[in-house]
This record gives C-alpha cells, structure tokens and sequence, in this order.
C-alpha cells in the first residue's frame, strides 16, 4: 500500500495543498484562488474612475448653468434699455410736439 503525505499552506494570499503519494511518484499541487485582493484593488480603481467622471460631468452642468445665467442677465438688461430708450422717445416726442403746439 503506498503511503500519502499532505502538505497544506495558506500564505495569506493563496491557499497551496500538496498531496504526494510514495507508491506512484505521483504528485498533486492544487493551488486555491487568491483571497480576492486584486478584486479589492480592482473595485477601488473603477469607484475612483466614476467619481472623477461624475466630478468632471457636474463641473459641466455648473458651467452651461454659469453661462446660461449670464447670457439671461445680458438679455433682461438689453430689454430694459430698448424700453428705457422708448420710453425716452416717447418723452422726446411729447416735448417736441408741446413745443411746436403749446396750447395743447
């Protein structure tokens, strides 16, 4: 009958079990996953990669809200001088026909 010696390790990292079998000359080496620590490192690069994208895409919607303010600044301040300018006409125009007909 052949004699079995196992030899089991666990590092940390991989887990390593060693069965060697004096009968046959016949050994196996089964070598078990890591303990996940590439995932780990792996899930923490894809959340830093979505919050820098999600910073630069709110960055974004801050500048299209800076600069849509500023032009309806721009647009409400050219309207109230277009109405203060017809309003000023039509104080001119008044005045110019009181002068030419005072007695109206």
């Amino acid at each position: 009958m052949a004699t079995e010696r196992v030899t089991e390790r666990n590092d940390g990292l991989t887990n390593e079990r060693v069965v060697e079998r004096d009968g046959g000359g016949t050994t196996y080496v089964d070598r078990g996953g890591g303990s996940g620590i590439g995932g780990v490192i792996i899930g923490v690069a894809v959340l830093a990669l979505v919050a820098i994208v999600a910073f630069f895409l709110l960055q974004s919607n801050r500048n299209d809200a800076i600069r849509t303010d500023a032009v309806t600044s721009a647009a409400s301040s050219v309207a109230g001088s277009a109405s203060n300018a017809a309003q000023d006409v039509g104080n001119a125009a008044g005045q110019a026909a009181n002068a030419v007909n005072p007695n109206k």
